[in-house]
């Protein structure tokens, strides 16, 4: 069987997304193509059906793979998510005639480091750090080990150009065109009083910056690390490093697609 001709198919289990995951694995086969339900790394194409998050979830569940993703939606917003369902015929018809593109994303890469040891993660959208059971935490942030700000609040997030329009977005953090490769540092609530000086906007930093997190001694049990919507427990945090991962995620788009445009239609 040829390594071209597989497709691999994820979806959640709601009906709707059950009942297209059935069209759409139907409408493949009967154009010579061999649909797989269990992951392969010879597949040429992920099909994911749901929402964003189910789409996150797969990239996460599968270490971020390199082949191609493209995402039908069957969810409520669906921004990552490139297909409406009423769409899929024309989704074919355009993927087997070429007419797409791929659009390289780069995760943030976070380094937890603990008393006794490191632990990786990855996020397309962002990695929030944030107080534990919504304690005020204290964070020394740093860039390029550099003291910017000894930070007071509920927490800090990281976000990608791509996950702009996310979690960045509901907090007021501003929307970054996805063709530039930088972070957003975004405040969670900061203090700002005669006590405490914090940022109350984001930075924009470039794709080369390192942002560490230092917390408090006092608070190093009290934070919470959240990736793309999943948290991360750790005792005894004494930093946390940040950059842009050069892993690739290879997001399919249909030829035509336009940020901003999908901006426009998404949110206004």
């Amino acid at each position: 069987m040829s390594n071209k001709k597989i497709i691999y198919i994820v979806y959640n289990e709601s009906k709707f997304s059950i009942d297209t995951a059935s069209y759409v694995k139907r409408k493949f086969e009967e154009l010579g193509y061999h649909v797989c339900e269990d992951f392969d790394y010879n597949a040429e194409l992920i099909v994911c059906i749901g929402g964003d998050g189910s789409l996150l979830r797969t990239l996460h569940n599968h270490q971020f793979p390199e082949i191609p993703i493209v995402g039908i939606n069957t969810g409520h917003l669906g921004f990552l998510v490139e297909i409406n369902p009423d769409e899929i015929d024309n989704f074919l018809e355009k993927y087997i005639n070429g007419e797409y593109f791929i659009e390289d994303v780069n995760p943030i890469e976070g380094v937890i480091c603990t008393r006794t040891d490191c632990i990786n993660t990855f996020a397309v959208n962002e990695i929030v750090i944030k107080g534990d059971k919504s304690r005020t935490i204290h964070l020394d942030l740093s860039v390029n080990d550099q003291l910017v700000q000894r930070f007071s609040g509920d927490g800090i997030l990281l976000a990608t150009s791509t996950g702009s329009t996310a979690y960045n977005y509901s907090i007021g953090g501003s929307i970054v065109d996805p063709s530039l490769d930088v972070i957003q540092v975004s405040p969670l609530a900061p203090i700002n009083t005669n006590a405490y000086r914090s940022f109350t906007s984001s930075m924009i930093l470039p794709s080369s910056a390192t942002i560490k997190v230092n917390p408090e001694y006092r608070f190093e049990d009290s934070i919470v690390i959240v990736s793309d919507g999943m948290e991360h427990r750790h005792s005894s945090i004494i930093e946390v490093s940040l950059k842009l991962s050069t892993l690739n995620i290879k997001m399919l788009r249909l030829k035509g697609f336009e940020f901003w445009t999908k901006v426009k239609n998404k949110f206004l």
